[in-house]
């Protein structure tokens, strides 16, 4: 009998939706609505924030219907990211895909929104995209954009591979951007950091800057692909700018050796590690290239 390709193609993804169930929690913290979650360690579980409306009495149920007590460890509301803790380290954790996304593949969302088990929805990847501004004041440095169905409650589950990995998160809880996946690299780097500190620091110049082209002699300065910078039109009182000597018509073109060619790329170089630390900034002034040290406050 000869092979039939689509029962073939059907048994793999249900093997690979019941492969990426293993590690998706139900997450009850909100009224009436209980969402989903992403074991990212045997203690620690990754959800959507805005499915988190109660700071205690949070519960989280396991693939195999077990029911834990958990404490929320941090949240960010700018990637719409949270981190549970549970009271015991027996959650299966997550396999990220070790192939990143690609624009038409099959993917499925998976879900954990009740004790009835895990539900799916099928479709392939739209775009994928990014940095972008979430509109609560931060940027995501990547995004998936897809045409599976985002059913009640799959907020905080996993966006799934072929294979049962997980390609990232998914999340309708920015509005009318509809429902989005961010990124496994990105959420769990955001994660971690979470169940370190409890938040993401995100980092403040204190500059109102404007986008200008570069001469080419400026370019050939940077030494880099880079036609654009940020002209310093004005420094807020006691800025950190201001205190690290950079000065009005400076044209800002990179944070640490990365380049900065426009507002977004500055709000994802001040994110994270650099908060609170002496960071070199760089900017053409007179024309020439100059490195200026700075100490980054925070937002």
């Amino acid at each position: 009998m000869s092979k039939n390709i689509l029962v073939e193609f059907s048994n793999a993804m249900a093997d690979a939706a019941e492969i990426a169930g293993r590690s998706t929690v139900m997450v009850d913290a909100r009224h009436r609505f209980p969402a989903s979650g992403i074991a990212f360690a045997k203690d620690l579980i990754l959800t959507a924030d805005h499915v988190i409306e109660r700071d205690e009495d949070i519960k989280v149920t396991l693939a195999d219907g077990t029911v834990m007590a958990a404490r929320l460890v941090g949240r960010d509301p700018g990637t719409d990211l949270a981190v549970l803790k549970l009271d015991r380290p027996e959650a299966a954790p997550a396999q990220v895909s070790e192939t990143p996304a690609r624009v038409g593949q099959f993917v499925l969302a998976v879900g954990r929104p009740s004790t009835s088990g895990i539900q799916s929805s099928f479709g392939t990847i739209n775009s994928i995209g990014g940095p972008v501004r979430t509109g609560r004041g931060s940027m995501l440095e990547g995004y998936i954009k897809t045409d599976v169905v985002s059913y009640p409650g799959f907020s905080g589950g996993p966006l799934v591979n072929g294979d049962g990995t997980i390609f990232g998160i998914n999340t309708s809880g920015f509005g009318n951007n509809g429902a989005i996946t961010i990124p496994a690299d990105i959420a769990l780097k955001i994660a971690e950091t979470l169940a370190k500190h409890g938040k993401i620091k995100r980092g403040f110049l204190g500059i109102r800057s404007q986008i200008v082209e570069l001469t080419a002699d400026a370019k050939s300065a940077l030494k880099r692909e880079q036609s654009t910078g940020l002209l310093l039109v004005g420094l807020e009182p006691n800025s950190p700018a201001g205190k690290g000597g950079l000065l009005v018509g400076d044209i800002l073109v990179g944070v640490a050796g990365e380049s900065a060619a426009d507002q977004d790329d500055l709000f994802v170089r001040l994110s994270g590690d650099v908060v609170g630390k002496s960071v070199a900034i760089d900017i053409l002034r007179g024309g020439k290239l100059e490195s200026i040290n700075v100490l980054i406050g925070e937002r």
